[in-house]
């Protein structure tokens, strides 16, 4: 009969490709993990690893066992978290993933009101752009994903704690004396810098201001927000960025100013995306209150 051991070394073996750093992520000897593979594969009469001495690749038979067993590793880690669970509301283990452009924004923001009044709670925090996000949690790989919407989703469970508008950035030099308020119709494109291919932040500004991609200077496109803010004090053009950032990244800068993007909102939703029967949803949704309360509180 197939163990669970097995599966979990086969996993091992498939997110490391390779048997020996495999064998060391789960503190067993090569010989014991290359073993207990072959007995797998024995009893399933599938070939689940071509392995030589240079590589390690997977079949097509074996990628789709690879792929029941990490189903069975998630309802397994999700069985064994049922009595933590009703013990205690957030006194156990959590891995959230979360995009650049929300993390070091909102974590600061939150956290320490989740730790006050949740002092047992174990948070893991992975982050990562939106698709690499919605793969892990798919995978069983993360249980919650804190993401920007509008975001393809389809199939998972949204809990929105925040909605927020755009600001444009701009040097003061470059902004009209008294200007609170902007239309997607001023602002000159060609000055304008996003962040890179990849980043839903990018699109979300884009959708907002009614522009398409290819009216837009890309060499000026940037790996994260904090790079765009100094590229604007350094006079090389305007960016936007969401109101949740703007505490962080520009209110220090005495010679830029935040002008709110007078365009139908809210540009963007901030939510907590999760797989429709995770089974921690109560816990979920403690955490949307304390965000929503948070931000409400501490962003004008």
């Amino acid at each position: 009969m197939v163990s669970v051991k097995q599966l979990y070394y086969a996993l091992a073996v498939e997110k490391t490709l390779h048997f020996k750093k495999a064998a060391d992520m789960c503190h067993i000897s090569q010989s014991t993990l290359s073993s207990a593979i072959n007995e797998l594969e024995k009893q399933l009469g599938v070939i689940i690893f071509e392995r030589n001495n240079k590589q390690v690749l997977i079949t097509h038979l074996g990628q789709r066992i690879l792929d029941k067993a990490k189903i069975v590793k998630k309802e397994l880690d999700e069985l064994v978290e049922i009595p933590q669970i009703f013990s205690a509301p957030l006194s156990s283990e959590m891995s959230i993933g979360v995009i650049p452009t929300i993390g070091p924004y909102l974590l600061p923001k939150v956290l320490p009101e989740v730790r006050k009044e949740y002092p047992d709670f174990r948070l893991k925090i992975v982050e990562d752009q939106s698709h690499v996000l919605i793969d892990k949690l798919r995978k069983g790989e993360l249980d919650v994903v804190i993401l920007a919407l509008p975001y393809p989703i389809d199939g998972l469970l949204s809990l929105d704690f925040w909605a927020e508008d755009f600001y444009w950035i701009v040097h003061k030099d470059d902004c009209p004396d008294g200007i609170t308020e902007i239309t997607s119709a001023e602002l000159d494109v060609k000055k304008l810098m996003l962040l890179k291919e990849g980043h839903c932040l990018k699109d979300h500004a884009l959708a907002a201001c009614h522009f398409q991609n290819s009216q837009k200077n890309s060499d000026f496109d940037a790996a994260s927000l904090n790079t765009l803010v100094q590229m604007v004090a350094g006079k090389l053009g305007t960016t936007i960025v969401p109101q949740m950032a703007l505490d962080q990244l520009i209110y220090h800068e005495s010679e830029l100013r935040a002008v709110h993007l007078n365009e139908p909102g809210p540009h963007r939703r901030i939510s907590l995306v999760m797989r429709p029967n995770y089974i921690r949803m109560n816990e979920v949704t403690l955490l949307k209150d304390i965000f929503a309360q948070q931000l409400a509180h501490k962003c004008h």
